[in-house]
């Protein structure tokens, strides 16, 4: 063994080692019809990797999951399980979209210069060379994957599973095309759901504007040109006369009538009591407009989806959003329908903005399609309830069972060219009853000349993709049931989507489905983890995993969020380089409390990559201290002469074993690695190690305490680096491999310790 561990010499060798041997696969050493007894013998451990987003190289967050889940996987493949790791990649639709237009940006182009296909193409190469990197950079951390299985989210059997989701959610009438105020992106020309918006704490003026007699406080006064009410709560006293009765207003653009309505939504104590009523550009708003439908106009759009107000704000037209509020505060003013003296300068308020870009959020009235959700959440909760899905926290279970309570139907569709397209026509002429009952909508993938249900030629084709936690929802049970090989059918109707939908015996998704462990970062609980088990049991009745484990943020050593403005942000790649894989590895687990925030410095993986060189070290030093002749499988403990260090050792050993064990299935993992850490630096090295130097050097010693003195530490050593290669894969690898009579190929395929 070469005097310091070679890390940057090794970790790509024992890398192509694992791969050439086929460890990765689940059915390594499993032949043919053992299959089912291997399954039933052991037992089986799966976990579905959550997909990189293929527009950048991983970060420090990505070497969090890497990390967890391949201590897992290397865990249950050495406790004799049928084990799978499958990864994978997500085009990330609006997001990948969003970086790309960066770069052509920064090169003065614009999206809107090339056609629909031209982008699509320009992304999906983009997409492609990303994705080859991160593969190279996954494998660098050491994730033992089963590549032979890898999948993308826009992989055809994908995407074919996607549609088939969509047509029975179609079917089962739970789809549905409607006009809703959305949050709309100005800039990227796209709708966001609700949890893609961030918001962010302005000050804003207040202004209190006049309604006839009626003094009211608003930030928007440019909305004005589509208000189609004044409300005000039944309880308020002092609005009593006005109730239920249109009274005569003065306008920037003339004389106008306007309704004064009674909502028990409307909060008193804010400004003086009466708000407007927008329901084409306020969300709430809306939701008043279709309580009162039969009372009050229908919605009146004033800005359009670039920003700027239209044709009904008269002379304003065109101004953006921003420029008109001013100049339309100002001519309000000049015209007495607006008091200066009472306006708040100082008005803090909350206000939506686009998570990826930060331009502020336009709600917008429009057709979107949406999901009916709420039946299908029941489902999710029902299941949570009953323990076939189970949270490793209890926090986070309370905040999925708040959030699911309080669901609203899922805008899916989004107008942009990156993503799954939405296969749906619209028949313009609906003929007959059936075809109107439908709403005119038809799902079809395939070009259409005439409408199935009234052979109307008048056909319109969707150009909105999915939203692309619709297609990632569906990752558990797409990615397993796409390695189909042979014929299992799901109870679905057959259609043209769902004709042979699901085959397999022996296949992946039979032995795998439902997934052992869906591990995380909480902060897309919402996004993804809620939405894959509510598609997850809608599709197939069954969950999609059995434990949800969501892993914290990582943050600096003075607890601070990284970021690059920051400049705290560490490389994970840089990182490995420096210091290995391992040092990387052992330090996001180590001293990490389960599911808190993982705090992150350089200090830190110095410190195990200290650890590293004590493995290296104490391997060289027992392994120089070897007998030419020393066969661990020919010797008989009963026959050595165990001292009472000996048999210490031995029985820290079997008790660090066995906890080790307990905390990894119980999903403590820093637990593990520090009580690991401890027994083989403190207890092993510090202790055993310099009391069996003096047994082997000293002239007193027999050829039996020289015999029992290797065996008690190669035995040691030995298990030490089973107990620390879930945590530290290529340094007890390339130990494993210098090992005299090693029983096995690789120490990755190694039986975890009794």
């Amino acid at each position: 063994m070469q005097t310091r561990y070679p890390f940057k010499e090794l970790e790509d060798k024992i890398y192509q080692l694992w791969e050439k041997g086929g460890y990765f696969k689940p059915d390594f050493g499993k032949k043919g019809p053992s299959r089912k007894t291997d399954l039933k013998k052991g037992g089986r451990f799966c976990i579905i990797m959550p997909p990189p987003n293929a527009n950048a190289p991983l970060h420090i967050g990505h070497a969090v999951f890497v990390t967890l889940e391949d201590i897992m996987i290397r865990y249950h493949r050495m406790k004799g399980k049928t084990t799978l790791w499958l990864p994978g990649a997500d085009h990330a639709g609006f997001e990948t979209q969003v970086v790309f237009e960066k770069q052509l940006e920064k090169k003065g182009q614009s999206r809107f210069q090339f056609s629909r296909e031209v982008l699509y193409k320009m992304i999906w190469d983009f997409t492609q060379k990303n994705k080859k990197v991160m593969e190279g950079q996954l494998k660098k951390l050491g994730a033992s994957c089963d590549w032979s299985r890898e999948k993308f989210t826009l992989d055809p059997d994908i995407i074919k599973i996607v549609y088939q989701t969509f047509e029975k959610l179609f079917d089962d009438g739970l789809i549905y095309r409607g006009k809703r105020v959305i949050n709309w992106c100005v800039k990227h020309q796209t709708s966001l759901s609700d949890l893609e918006v961030k918001y962010e704490e302005r000050i804003d003026p207040l202004f209190y504007i006049k309604y006839g007699p009626i003094e009211l406080a608003t930030v928007r006064p440019e909305t004005k040109f589509g208000d189609t009410a004044i409300a005000v709560n039944p309880k308020d006293k002092r609005y009593k006369k006005y109730l239920g009765k249109e009274i005569e207003i003065k306008t920037l653009l003339g004389p106008a009538k306007i309704k004064v309505i009674a909502d028990e939504t409307i909060d008193m104590e804010f400004g003086t009591g009466a708000v407007k009523i927008t329901p084409a550009h306020d969300a709430a708003d809306f939701e008043v407009w279709q309580r009162h439908k039969s009372e009050i106009p229908g919605p009146k759009i004033v800005i359009d989806k670039f920003g700027r107000l239209n044709k009904r704000a008269g002379q304003y037209k065109g101004l953006k959003v921003k420029e008109a509020r001013q100049k339309i505060a100002e001519d309000m003013a000049k015209k007495g329908l607006l008091n200066p003296s009472k306006t708040d300068h100082n008005y803090k308020h909350n206000v939506a903005v686009c998570y990826k870009c930060g331009t502020t959020i336009e709600p917008l009235i429009s057709d979107q399609l949406f999901i009916k959700i709420k039946p299908l959440a029941e489902k999710a909760m029902t299941a949570v309830k009953k323990g076939e899905v189970k949270f490793t926290s209890k926090h986070f279970e309370k905040i999925f069972f708040h959030w699911l309570k309080n669901i609203k139907d899922w805008n899916i569709s989004r107008q942009i060219v990156w993503g799954i397209k939405i296969p749906l026509w619209y028949c313009q002429e609906k003929k007959n009853k059936k075809c109107r009952d439908k709403n005119g909508l038809i799902v079809s993938d395939k070009k259409i000349k005439q409408c199935p249900y009234c052979r109307g030629e008048k056909l319109i084709e969707e150009t909105d993709t999915f939203d692309t936690w619709f297609s990632s929802g569906q990752w558990p049970f797409a990615t397993l049931l796409s390695q189909s090989r042979s014929s299992l059918k799901l109870k679905v109707q057959s259609s043209k989507f769902r004709k042979n939908i699901f085959n397999y015996t022996t296949s992946d998704f039979e032995t795998f489905y439902p997934t052992s462990v869906m591990e995380t970062g909480w902060d897309i609980l919402f996004f993804w983890v809620v939405r894959m088990i509510i598609l997850g049991i809608y599709m197939t009745g069954r969950v999609p995993f059995k434990h949800i484990y969501l892993h914290g943020l990582v943050r600096d050593k003075d607890r601070q969020k990284m970021s690059k403005s920051k400049g705290n942000v560490i490389d994970p790649l840089g990182v490995v380089e420096l210091y290995g894989a391992d040092a990387l590895r052992m330090a996001l687990v180590f001293g990490t409390s389960a599911q808190k925030d993982i705090i992150m410095s350089e200090d830190k993986i110095a410190a195990q990559q200290r650890f590293v060189t004590k493995i290296w070290n104490a391997s060289r030093f027992i392994l120089g201290n070897l007998d030419k002749n020393f066969n661990p499988s020919k010797i008989r403990q009963q026959n050595l002469r165990l001292t009472k260090n000996d048999k210490w050792i031995l029985k820290e050993l079997k008790n660090t074993t066995k906890k080790a064990a307990k905390d990894i299935e119980e999903f403590h993992f820093h637990r593990a690695a520090e009580e690991t850490y401890h027994f083989f630096w403190h207890k092993f090295c510090d202790k055993t190690l310099e009391d069996v130097k003096k047994r082997l050097y000293s002239k007193t010693s027999t050829l039996k305490d020289r015999q029992t003195s290797q065996w008690v530490i190669y035995k040691v050593l030995v298990d030490s680096l089973k107990l620390l290669h879930p945590f530290m894969p290529f340094i007890t690898e390339a130990v494993y491999q210098k090992l005299p009579h090693k029983p096995k190929k690789a120490l990755i395929i190694e039986d975890w310790p009794k």
